[in-house]
Formats: C-alpha cells, sequence, structure tokens
C-alpha cells in the first residue's frame, strides 16, 4: 500500500508522532493504521488513540430524563447546518421524550410522535428540510435519580455530547459533577468488571512488547520476571485507572477518584451512557452522506 502523505498527516493527528515516525510506522505495518498506532505506542512513540478522534458525522445527540429514568438519542444529519435548524431540534427533542417509554431503536422508531410513527416524522422533516437524516441509536439508564447533561448544548437538552448519570441515593449536585466529568475524559466503563476484555487483552499485548523492547535497548537490562511480575502488571493497573470511571481520578479534585467522590457526596454510580455524535463511524466526511442514504435504505 502506498503511503500518502494524507495518511502520514492523519497518523500525526491521532498520535502526536513526528513526521518520520509516523511515515515509518506506516511502512512497517503496510498502511494499517490502527497497527501503526501500536507500532508507535510499542516504540514508545505515542499514546494510545481513540478511534472517536477519526469519526466524521454531523446531528444532534437529544436527552430526557424522567425521575429514575434517563435516554439519550443519537439523530444523524448530512451537515452541521440542520443541526441548527430549528424544525431538526424540535424533531430530536420530541424524539428523545419518545425514547422515555422504549428499550430499542427499532420500537423508538415505531412509537408515537405527535400522532404518527417516529420513523414516520424523520421521513416528513426529510421532505420538509431537504436532507437525509437517521435515527441512529438510543442508550438508557436507570437508578434512584438520573442526571444529565450535555456539552456545548445547541438548544436545552440537546448538543453534540450527551451524558446520563444513573446514582443510587440522593443527588446533592454530584450527579452533574460526574456528568461532566464523563463528557471530558469518555472512560471506557463504569469499572473494570465492565470493561470488554477485548480490550485489556488488546492493551496487555501492547505493553508487554513495549516493555520488552524497553528492556532489551536498557545499558542494564532488569530480569524478565521483574518485567513480567512489576512492570507490566504496574502499567496495566494505570491504563484501568484512566479508562474505568469510578477509578479515574476526578477532575474537580483529582486527589480523589469518581468512586471516593460519589461515596463521599453519599450516593453510588450504578451506570452512565456518554453520547458523541458521529462516535464509531469511521469513515471520511464526504463519506457519511452515503452511510445516512444506506441507513434509510434498511442497510446497517
Amino acid at each position: 500500500m502506498a503511503i500518502t502523505a494524507a495518511l502520514v498527516k492523519e497518523l500525526r493527528e491521532l498520535t502526536g508522532a513526528g513526521m518520520m515516525d509516523a511515515k515509518k510506522a506506516l511502512t512497517e505495518v503496510e498502511g494499517d493504521i490502527e497497527a501503526a498506532i501500536d507500532w508507535l505506542r510499542t516504540k514508545g512513540l505515542a499514546k494510545a488513540a481513540k478511534k472517536a478522534d477519526r469519526v466524521a458525522a454531523e446531528g444532534l445527540v437529544g436527552v430526557a430524563v424522567d425521575g429514575g429514568k434517563g435516554v439519550a438519542v443519537e439523530v444523524n444529519s448530512e451537515t452541521d447546518f440542520v443541526a441548527k435548524n430549528a424544525d431538526f431540534q424540535k424533531l430530536v427533542a420530541g424524539i428523545a421524550k419518545a425514547a422515555l417509554n422504549v428499550d430499542d431503536v427499532e420500537a423508538l422508531k415505531a412509537a408515537d410522535l405527535d400522532g404518527k410513527s417516529v420513523a414516520d416524522a424523520i421521513t416528513n422533516a426529510i421532505a420538509v428540510i431537504g436532507e437525509n437524516m437517521t435515527l441512529r441509536r438510543m442508550a438508557k439508564v436507570e437508578g434512584d435519580v438520573v442526571v444529565s447533561y450535555v456539552h456545548n448544548a445547541a438548544a436545552p437538552d440537546m448538543g453534540r455530547i450527551g451524558v446520563l448519570v444513573a446514582l443510587k441515593g440522593a443527588d446533592n449536585g454530584i450527579g452533574k459533577q460526574i456528568a461532566m466529568h464523563i463528557a471530558a475524559t469518555s472512560p471506557l466503563a463504569l469499572n473494570e468488571a465492565a470493561l470488554d476484555p477485548a480490550v485489556v487483552a488488546h492493551e496487555l499485548e501492547v505493553q508487554t512488547a513495549k516493555a520488552l523492547e524497553e528492556n532489551a535497548n536498557s545499558a542494564k537490562p532488569k530480569p524478565e520476571q521483574v518485567i513480567h511480575n512489576n512492570i507490566i502488571p504496574g502499567r496495566m493497573r494505570k491504563f484501568l485507572e484512566e479508562v474505568t470511571l469510578l477509578n479515574q481520578k476526578f477532575v474537580i479534585n483529582p486527589d480523589i477518584t469518581v468512586e471516593q467522590a460519589a461515596k463521599d457526596a453519599g450516593v453510588e454510580v450504578l451506570a452512565y451512557q456518554r453520547v458523541a455524535v458521529g462516535e464509531g463511524i469511521e469513515k471520511k466526511e464526504e463519506d457519511f452522506a452515503a452511510e445516512v442514504a444506506k441507513t434509510m435504505a434498511g442497510g446497517n
């Protein structure tokens, strides 16, 4: 595969690596950008890059809360111009409220919205606004109380990032603080038990390769037993602290973890959802119209 300047630029933006390092990484792995990120990390030349950084999509995330129940919905459009349209914003708000009474996207599409189904309401909006749209996903949490937060809101309860936090106990303001923390840090899971085992296995592979390479190049190499019993487990503990919500340092008070902050406030975090527009759509911006059109036609 040809290593283009655009590919090198993308890798540099994702990892912060130098131009020559990025080019060498891509050459070593024949242009596979995921493998190139791992190669750079193994060499100690980059941190992990989040897939969300490569997302290209437009639209809005709408949130709605009713007591101990909260939902977030993502409605995509072709351009960010539509996200500023009052009719589109009204549609997103209506879909979010309708989502409170269903459990998945298919049920939501069939749910009632002002006398018609959500799916028909979207179809009508497409005809009026003149741009393709799709209801991509919904997320739901439940607890004694649910708190929502929208980052950079385009209108009340909607924006590019929506967060829900379900708590056990009575909220005294800590819920919004934790929701803002989640918006900023984008944790991968609530705790270690909820983390995808494949993510842990991949990180272990990278950290093992990195530690062994560093040791091999060290003027005073350590016994492999030390590498496997001390250094690698230590790095994995740090990784888990960084990517699991309850173990993260609380942004408002980095001296304590989120779990401790919640405990000090007399609550327990039961669940959370962070929904960002376009998250997980790994396509160039010019390809997103095709993504929406495919979804509207019934594709995946």
